[in-house]
């Protein structure tokens, strides 16, 4: 099933349900909502620790049971381990669609790093994740989403792209890049094992500097193009597949959003952002680990290149903010001032290591994206928060209320994020992927492993660094 096809049945069933109380008493008056143990994916040590350091630890007991759900739902639920070829293999799916797209499987086991050195079965499934990663890479380096049958044709087979088996959609991305290369530098940094990078991720790394290199779009289109007959418009691209035009500058192409929306502008400039971060990244493993100098010196010039043109082309005047930092670009002086609730967006620039927390454009930036200057920000009854077109107006993105938290410039931003968080769950103790801005019993997706585990994140490092947030 395809997410805009679960979205439609999901809204339904969601505006069923009633919310809880907004205050429960004593964390045991909580419904058990978390899979049965019984039947878990996987269980970490490590994770169960956390979890129960946390609900023994802080005041605020509704936060405690939502971090007990949340936080393991991507290993109870999601994950799909074994050992392929003497390697362990992690197949890992978004939850409610058998698929595993790249940038959901990072995100969604990235917050457990942290954990690995308590947990060596834990490392092992992360391995697994990178080993398969690094697969579908090789694949397909512009498909966004794969399946664990490497024969298995796609419900988007009939798409006018290049579409191969395994391959479960075809939407070109930035990101699906820089979130396999960021997963890969943050397993490296924390546990120090280089197992994993062998020459088939050598091959992989070469494969993506030479797809960002073709989109960067210097002297001819490139390969890839995709059409799709649908009613949705931001499911196909203008211009018989290659999107609208865009004046080559250095900026890399990203025909699509990490929404698996069409961009508007072909320039998405907070995927560029993660893009530079991303290739200096790699840029250090293939240097220290492969020891292949000519590589990372290919990978660096690539991230200075498109470092370079943002300063040039994606700094834009707004006529309320000042300068800030564009949406998209096409660099002929064409731009849209908005942010997307999905990551990355301009909100997770810091995040992301891509500008620095206090860097006044971004500051600028993030003032205009948190105000009904942008035409994606949300204000209800409910609630307060960053949408995105994906699944209409009027609806906020709990990803998006999480990122203002991890970016969050002051403890009542962050109070009021965890406010929001806890107030709309709609009683189910999980995230969703978007709930209406005035009934948070209107929300789409019941089961996105994406969200309840970055939301995990959120909490565990409020709890780390300013746990009288959480009181």
């Amino acid at each position: 099933m395809n997410r805009r096809t679960f979205l439609q049945n999901t809204t339904l069933a969601a505006s069923a349900l009633v919310l809880m109380p907004k205050s429960f008493g004593a964390a045991t008056t909580f419904p058990q909502v978390r899979t049965i143990e019984s039947k878990r994916k996987f269980k970490s040590v490590a994770v169960e620790r956390a979890i129960k350091k946390i609900q023994s630890s802080i005041g605020n007991t509704e936060l405690a049971w939502m971090f007990g759900n949340c936080f393991p739902n991507t290993l109870d639920t999601t994950v799909d381990f074994s050992i392929v070829d003497g390697r362990p293999d992690t197949y890992v799916i978004t939850g409610d669609i058998d698929a595993m797209w790249q940038r959901d499987s990072s995100a969604q086991v990235y917050p457990y790093l942290s954990l690995m050195h308590e947990d060596a079965a834990l490392q092992q499934i992360i391995a697994g994740v990178i080993n398969r990663q690094t697969r579908n890479v090789l694949l397909d380096p512009y498909a966004n989403a794969f399946y664990k049958d490497s024969t298995k044709e796609s419900e988007w087979k009939s798409d006018f792209t290049d579409m191969k088996p395994g391959v479960h959609e075809r939407k070109w991305e930035i990101d699906s890049l820089c979130y396999t290369i960021r997963l890969a530098h943050g397993y490296w940094k924390n546990s120090g094992d280089t197992a994993p990078f062998d020459a088939a991720w050598h091959d992989a790394i070469k494969l993506i500097l030479k797809t960002f290199r073709e989109q960067q779009r210097i002297e001819n289109k490139g390969p890839y193009h995709f059409m799709r007959r649908t009613e949705w418009a931001t499911d196909s691209l203008p211009g018989r597949g290659y999107g609208n035009p865009a004046k080559p500058v250095g900026l890399i192409r990203s025909m699509f959003r990490p929404s698996d929306d069409a961009t508007v502008f072909p320039y998405l400039v907070p995927s560029n952002f993660f893009a530079v971060v991303s290739l200096r990244q790699a840029a250090e493993m293939v240097e220290n680990i492969s020891h292949d100098t000519e590589l990372a010196t290919q990978c660096r010039v690539l991230a200075d290149e498109v470092e370079k043109a943002l300063h040039e082309h994606a700094i834009v005047n707004h006529p309320k903010a000042g300068k800030v930092f564009a949406f998209e670009v096409d660099a002929f002086g064409n731009y849209y001032c908005t942010d997307d609730g999905n990551i990355p967006n301009l909100l997770s620039l810091p995040y992301l290591g891509a500008v620095k927390p206090h860097d006044k454009i971004y500051l600028n930036t993030r003032k205009l994206l948190l105000s009904p200057q942008n035409p994606y920000w949300c204000v209800g009854k409910a609630a307060n928060g960053l949408g995105g077109p994906h699944v209409g107006v009027d609806m906020i993105w709990p990803l998006g209320v999480v990122i203002e938290g991890l970016t969050a410039t002051s403890d009542a931003e962050l109070k009021r994020c965890l406010t929001t968080l806890q107030m709309t769950h709609a009683g189910t103790g999980f995230m969703h992927e978007a709930f209406h801005k005035d009934d948070p019993k209107k929300f789409t997706r019941s089961w996105f492993a994406w969200a309840n585990t970055i939301f995990g994140e959120l909490v565990w490092k409020t709890f780390n660094e300013r746990p009288q947030m959480l009181g």
